[in-house]
This record gives C-alpha cells, structure tokens and sequence, in this order.
C-alpha cells in the first residue's frame, strides 16, 4: 500500500456514504488498494506472472517471510508453512531434508542426495550443509512442485524451492532491522544499496544473530549448556550494465555458524506410545559425553551472471563457486550410562542409565571437510512474445569433499567424494491461439560419483583391544546417463480463470553411502530412481481480482525409488531401491483480500503415497524398545509393502491473516497470524506406534504499528505461541530417542526503511 494512500482512500470510502461527489478519485484508488498484487515468477527461467505458468507454485514474500524467521529459526521454518513441503533435520541449524508431495530423503549424512534441489540466486546448492545458507534479505520464495527434469535436471524428482534474494537497483534504498527476544535472542539485519559509480549499482546484506543456551544439562549440572547459537552472514552484490545490451551481476556471500547441533532426547516415547512421556522436560538433558552437541560451519561461495542481448536472442551465463567445512557432534542416545564405580545422583547401585534404559553409549562426530562446488550454465533464449519462444543451454556440475566420521569406538575414518554431472537441454513454448498454449521440455543429463576411502579408525580403541581392523577398500564408481522431458498444455478460460495439464519425467542419480565404512561396513549404492507424473490444475483470479485460487491434483509413479535405512538393530545407514513408490494428492492455494483492511489466505496438501515391493525388507528398531506394526520374518526385519514413504505428512494445513486499522493518515496498526497444521506423518520406512505423529500444529502472531512518513515498524511478535511439543524426528537404534521443535518464544523488533 502507498504511504498515505491507504487512509485517503477509507476516509473517501466514509465520505462516499454521505455524498456521491466527493472524492471519486480517492475512491477508485480504494478499489486499487483492495485487489491482489500481480505475483511473477521464474519457475520456467522467464519472468512470468505466477497464474501464466503451468506449473503447482507457491510463493512467500514480505510480511509472510520475515514473520516466519522473526525468532531466530533457521530454514526448516519453511517446513509445513507451504501445502505440500515438509522439512527436518537431525543436524540442527544445517543439513535440512526437504520433502515435498511426500517425497524425500531422510538420510542424515553430510554426502545424502536429496530430490528436492535448493536455488539460491540462480545456483544450484547440491551438498545439504549448503542448503542451509541463512535467508535475509529475500525478495521471494518460490515453491515448485513436482519434477523439473527439463530445465534443472537430476535430483529434482520431488521439487524445487527457489530463494531469490533483492537485487541492486540505481536507486538508493536501505534498511536496518532489530530484533530481541526469548532465550536472550538478538538480532540484526539490515542493507543498503544504490548507484556506487555510472553503470554500477551495488547492494550489501547483512545478518547477525545470537541466542543464549538455555537447555541444562541435568546430568554434568551445567546451567545453560546448550540450546543457543550465533551467526553471521553478508551479501555483496554487484551490477554492472556498461551498455543496454549487457547485465552483469556479481554475488559473494559469507556465512560463520557455531551453536547446538540436534538435542537428542532420550526415551521420550513409552514403548507402544507416540506419546511425549515424563523422561521429557524440554528445559532439560541428560548427556553423559558429547560435548553439549556443539556445532561449528563456515560457507563462503560466489556467482557471476551474465546476460547479453543479441536482439533476437538472449544468452545468459551462470558460473558459481561455493565451499564449506565444518563440523557437528552429538551424544546420540540422548542420556548417561554410569561408568564402572561412578556414584552420584543418577548413578545409583539401582540406576546406571538414563532417562530409561539406555542399552549402550553412542556419541558421534561429522565433520565436512574442503567441500568445494562448481557449476556452469550456459544458455540462449529467444527474446519477445512470438508465437513460439524457445530456451537450450548446456549446464556443468562438480563437487568434491570430504565426510570425516568420528566414533568415540572405532575413532575416525574419512571417505572422499567426487560428483560430476554434465547436462544439455532445451524448451519451447507454442501459441496455437490466444487461449491454447503448449510447453515441451527435454534434457539428457550425464551424471558420475566416485568414492575413496581415507584414514581410518585413527585413534580408535576398538584397534587397541583388536575389535577393528584396516580394511581394504576399492574405489568404487558408478555412473549413468538419463533422458528427462516434460510436455504441457495451458489454456486460457477468459481473462480471470486457466486450466492446465502437465506430463513431466525426471530421474534422480546414483547415490553412494560410505558412511557405514566407520563402523567396518561397506559402502551402499542405490540405483538411479526416475518418475512419471500426470499433474492437472486451474489458476484463478476472481472476485475482481480479490480472490486468487489455485489448485492442481496430481499422480505420480517412481520406479526403483532410493531409500535410505536409518538407524536399525544396527545402526547402520544403507541404500537400498524399493520396486515402486505411488503418490497421489492435491494442492489447494488460495488468497482473498477481504477489504483494503482484511487478508487472508489459506492453503491445503493431501498425500497418499505408497511403498510397493513385496519383498523389502528393512530393519528395525534396536533394542526392542519399540512396537512394529508391519509383518516380520524370522530376523524381526519388516516387510515394509503398503507403507507410507517417511516423513511425508497426509496433509498439511496453512492459514494467514492481516487485519490493519489506519491511525489519522500518518501510519496503521495491524495484527498478523499464521497458523500450520502437519497431519499424521510416519517417521521411518517401517512403521511402529512410536515413531508417527498424529498432527501436529503451531501458531504465530505479530502486532506492530507502522508509520508512513518515517517508514518505521514496530512489532512485537510471538512463535508457537500455544508452547506446543511437537516430535519432529527420531533415532530408533538403542532407545526411543526424539527430537522436538522450538519451545514458545516472543520478542519485539524495529525495522527502519530509508529511501
């Protein structure tokens, strides 16, 4: 809305009432300010209006975004606040497993593939710790569902999410925004950017953030042991346009975390129960090693984008550098075992584990070492709106790094990863008349991953007592080459309403899982998985363009779908491929601006997928502490058949509100909620009573004022303000050990605009 716009036009809307000659104008800008704003995207490499693409989109931006990451949380915020994503991690603040219409991965190694790929700036951020790059500074999040085999290729069998941070512009903008809150919560962001020289803009972004430790650890008797973190994060951007045929973008951006990994809680389900249980007291722990989970990473990474006009043609490079090294340790069994003799508090001649029973110690060390990325795009692009439009290009990835794992048994062992992927593709768009278009798509992609095993068992104890040994491993190679396409049709209705069909293909590439090699295992490796999915869907601006309401239903069918085997009687992390995997479901995003006063949204997911191979089987959990509901064989190992795929919610549920009330005509107060809603959700392939949630829900809330003239807003905000617990993930090996979501938290925060 306009500074002063907004309170004009009410004051016209009152007068009106009173006298059909006063103020007509004033009027119809009331009838501007209560319609939707245009929403463009680029899920198809173009900017386009998001109603034009036959593609399931969704978008966050603005007051939505910065609500949601208002207290510190870090980018699995996303997770269940978009129909039809979901996202966890037992890594902490990095390596985030993003799901989306159910599909995912729920490996927790720093080399885990994943199909649903993260954009950042027109980048692709493959490795899971890049993934979590902090977001400020985010002009839009585009969420685009389904596989996008044609034109961003392998490993976007499930989605994309694109972040696309605010560019530098030759005007001068700024701002600084603060924040303080619950658990000692600082923080600060802010940018500023403008013309530095002529034909050079430039724009910096920067992050800073802090939260205290405020999680005990009962067990040692150190107050606030863990909990909290700080991190730091700038953006560089610079433009360049020395003629009007040449854009040159420039992107560097900086990130140092240290914090609290995952807090591992131990037995905080009752067997036979998905119920929290009295072991859980979310203001404590009970570690006996580990070091309180510490968490360490920096990521430093660049970017050049450049587009020249040719006139007839567009060509646009993307070459980008990322890299990274960090580390994460955890006490995985989520308590204490008593050494022999040790007596205290806990540790009784009657208890010598805890909280419940815990059947051996694990404490475990990742370390990501030299992860160094590099990719290439090149591509060319007919320019104006003819009848037919077409995009090719050709596209190069490589990525090399290191997975140090460190067992307090067996010591540490490193295995060396390399992955090369190169791809050529192209799409056209075809107007066969004013309402009738049609897209194809197609790509062949080449993709190769290698593994070297490094040191290991260095300064192991099981070597001493000779419970290991130095194994000889071969390298071990893998590669493949796959065609991916997609075919759609997109017909205009009338200028309000839209209709589309979508037939895509994609693949995801091999994956190699050496992590086992820590414990004297051997490397896994699942084959290439591809899909087939039939979308369908309609676009909608009604109301005179004050209700916008979009759905698409869709099915699809992946064959030879890769699955990773967590944890187990064993504690192993394997790779197998299921025969098939089904999905099938609906989306449903809506927005209505009630009144120039009033708007709402909501948005609405079901997933039904499906696990089809009659003879997979897959372990379960150790120690018999919990209750498998699947068939067994005569090693207790499940037939997982008919199971839902992990972590894929039933349905998720979101729901938005702003209501404002103009303060004279210099500024509004307003109240701001959101409100997600997760539904039943099995954590694991196999399915026990413990580790399924049966929806699960959080609330938040914003109250500011805004003034106009100064363009200042002062807020006080509130997340999962309901305090709800809510388990988000599990690590079933030795105990029902669970991790749970942020506790209740509230603060206030300043944001300053300067033009």
């Amino acid at each position: 809305m306009k500074k002063a716009a907004l309170a004009l036009s009410i004051q016209a809307a009152l007068l009106a009432s009173l006298s059909f000659n006063v103020n007509a104008q004033e009027n119809a800008q009331e009838q501007d300010d209560a319609k939707l704003e245009k929403i463009t995207v680029t899920a198809l490499k173009r900017t386009q209006s998001i109603q034009d693409v036959p593609v399931s989109i969704a978008t966050m931006s603005g007051e939505r975004f910065e609500n949601t990451f208002s207290s510190g949380d870090d980018i699995l915020s996303l997770a269940a606040r978009v129909p039809g994503l979901y996202a966890e991690s037992s890594n902490g603040r990095v390596a985030p497993r993003f799901y989306m219409r159910g599909l995912g991965n729920s490996d927790f190694d720093l080399a885990a593939s994943q199909p649903v790929s993260i954009i950042m700036d027109d980048v692709v951020m493959e490795n899971v710790v890049l993934k979590s790059f902090p977001l400020f500074d985010i002009d839009q999040v585009e969420v685009i569902r389904g596989p996008q085999g044609s034109l961003f290729g392998r490993n976007t069998t499930a989605g994309i999410i694109k972040f696309t941070s605010r560019k530098p512009t030759s005007d001068f903008d700024a701002y600084v925004k603060a924040g303080m809150g619950s658990f000692g919560l600082v923080n600060l962001e802010g940018a500023v950017g403008g013309q530095i020289a002529e034909d050079l803009n430039g724009r910096l972004s920067v992050l800073d953030q802090s939260k205290d430790d405020w999680i005990d650890n009962a067990f040692t008797g150190e107050k606030d042991a863990l909990g909290g973190h700080d991190e730091s994060a700038f953006r560089i951007q610079l433009a360049y346009n020395p003629t009007e045929d040449l854009d040159i973008l420039f992107n560097y951006h900086d990130r140092s975390l240290e914090g609290t990994s995952s807090v591992m809680r131990a037995n905080i389900l009752t067997t036979g129960s998905n119920e929290l249980n009295a072991n859980y007291d979310r203001d404590k722990v009970f570690y006996d090693d580990g070091d309180n989970n510490p968490q360490e990473y920096d990521q430093d990474g660049w970017s050049l984008n450049v587009n020249y006009d040719l006139g007839a043609y567009m060509l646009t490079s993307i070459t980008a550098m990322e890299n990274a090294d960090g580390r994460s340790k955890g006490d995985i069994d989520g308590g204490y075992i008593c050494a022999e003799g040790q007596m205290n508090s806990f540790c009784t001649a009657d208890n010598r584990n805890g909280p419940g029973f815990i059947p051996f110690g694990a404490i475990t060390e990742d370390r990501l070492n030299d992860l160094e990325q590099f990719t290439q795009e090149i591509r060319i692009a007919s320019n104006g709106n003819d009848q037919l439009t077409w995009q090719t290009g050709l596209f190069y990835f490589d990525s090399s790094f290191g997975v140090e794992s460190i067992d307090g048994f067996f010591g540490a062992t490193e295995v060396f990863h390399e992955n090369t992927t190169w791809a050529v593709f192209g799409q056209s768009t075809y107007a066969l008349n004013d309402d009738l278009t049609i897209i194809g798509g197609l790509r062949y992609t080449y993709d190769e991953k290698s593994i070297r095993v490094g040191k290991q068992n260095e300064n192991g104890f099981a070597l001493l007592i000779d419970a290991a040994s130095i194994q000889e491993y071969a390298p071990l190679d893998v590669d493949d080459g796959q065609w991916s396409w997609e075919a759609m049709a997109n017909y205009t209705i009338d200028k309000n309403m839209s209709v589309y069909a979508r037939l895509s293909n994609g693949f995801r590439a091999q994956s190699i899982q050496g992590r086992d090699v820590a414990f004297e295992g051997f490397p896994s490796v699942a084959e290439a998985e591809t899909i087939m999915s039939y979308e369908a869907g309609f676009k909608t601006d009604l109301l005179d363009n004050t209700l916008r309401l979009n759905g698409a239903v869709f099915h699809y069918v992946i064959d030879d779908i890769q699955l990773t085997a967590v944890g187990g009687n064993g504690n192993n992390v394997g790779l197998t491929n299921a025969g098939k995997g089904v999905g099938t479901g609906f989306e449903i995003d809506s927005e209505y601006r009630v009144n120039e006063n009033l708007t709402v949204t909501a948005g609405f997911s079901f997933n039904d997928t499906e696990l089809q191979d009659k003879n997979l089987l897959i372990s379960t959990c150790g120690s018999g502490a919990c209750t498998p509901t699947d068939p067994l064989n005569e090693d207790g190992a499940a037939y997982v058949d008919g199971n839902p795929f992990p972590n894929a919610p039933k349905t998720i549920f979101t729901a938005t509100a702003r209501y404002s009330m103009p303060i004279a005509d210099e500024g509004e107060l307003f109240i701001y909620s959101d409100y997600s809603h997760q539904g039943d959700t099995n954590l694991f392939i196999y399915e026990t009573e413990e580790y399924k949630t049966d929806g699960q829900f959080e609330l938040g809330l914003r109250i500011g004022y805004v003034h106009y003239d100064l363009d200042l807003e002062v807020a006080i905000f509130g997340r999962n303000i309901t305090d709800e617990d809510n388990l988000k993930a599990g690590i079933d090996f030795n105990n029902n050990t669970g991790i749970v979501n942020e506790p209740m938290s509230w603060g206030i925060e300043v944001k300053k605009n300067f033009f």
